[in-house]
């Protein structure tokens, strides 16, 4: 971490996590891909929000409505000016999912636990299998501007022929069109491969360390804007597979780089593969 980041305060070290676990004004979340991780063992005082379970409306592809965000707020004791910490798996893409959702729905103090699950368990930190419970809360949702940071197909064709800057976050493979899903992974649905015209392969990867926490601010830098030539006035889309990877990306230009227009395509190439007559690219 350290000073030289835009927005230093949202990214926070296990350290600060570790003296922060007994605090009433801040709660902290685990949300994983995994869902099973969180029961053989969490930080203590984490609550879990499962990305898909809670965040997800099940009868549409969309996220849950405010009512329903409130009241799982308010079952995890998180109020309106409670500090929300995020940690998960996978050097914290989830994480990162769970605190884009939270910004559509306007919370303010959300933050990022660095380096996320894997380092916790590395440096041999306590875990637990309590679940806490924690005094209900009456969250009342702010709300935001949701087209400040997400992004719908339509517009994205039209950010794609004006030329803007699009980063497709997936594996190089997933970008050339050689395979329709990540490796080891089920497919999910894409009848093509390939990706949106005019996109850029930048895997969300190389924004992270091998032990999951994100790069520097130069080293990140280097690669955004000396290999890519994204400029802090660009406005920039992201996206991945179903929006998770693209959301990483998301944050890393938003917070660690300052970047004021970035959105996430969470309809990401699950949705884009299978439009009729959305134009597609393959190859490097």
């Amino acid at each position: 971490m350290g000073e030289a980041y835009v927005h230093p305060e949202v990214l926070v070290s296990a350290d600060w996590v570790e003296a922060h676990q007994n605090d009433p004004k801040v709660r902290i979340v685990e949300s994983d891909e995994d869902v099973l991780l969180y029961d053989m063992g969490h930080v203590p005082g984490a609550v879990k929000i499962d990305w898909q379970g809670d965040l997800q409306d099940q009868l549409i592809r969309d996220y849950i409505d405010a009512e329903k965000f409130a009241e799982i707020c308010s079952r995890s004791g998180i109020s309106n000016d409670t500090t929300v910490v995020f940690y998960g798996d996978k050097s914290n893409w989830w994480a990162c999912y769970a605190f884009w959702a939270f910004k559509l729905f306007g919370h303010k103090d959300c933050r990022i636990m660095n380096g996320g699950r894997k380092l916790w368990v590395d440096q041999n930190r306590t875990q637990t299998k309590d679940v806490p419970k924690y005094p209900a809360t009456e969250y009342k949702v702010a709300g935001a501007d949701e087209s400040a940071i997400r992004i719908f197909r339509d517009a994205v064709l039209e950010h794609s022929k004006a030329g803007k800057a699009l980063l497709d976050v997936r594996s190089p493979k997933e970008f050339t069109g050689e395979k329709l899903h990540m490796e080891d992974y089920p497919q999910e649905g894409s009848l093509r491969g390939g990706h949106i015209p005019g996109a850029v392969s930048v895997p969300w990867s190389r924004a992270v360390n091998e032990d999951g926490t994100f790069k520097s601010v130069e080293e990140l830098k280097a690669i955004y804007e000396g290999e890519v030539g994204l400029k802090s006035t660009d406005d920039v889309v992201a996206y991945c597979r179903i929006g998770e990877r693209s959301s990483l990306t998301w944050f890393v230009l938003t917070y660690l780089l300052g970047y004021p227009k970035v959105r996430n395509y969470d309809g990401s190439w699950c949705e884009w593969g299978n439009l009729v007559r959305a134009p597609i690219a393959k190859g490097a």
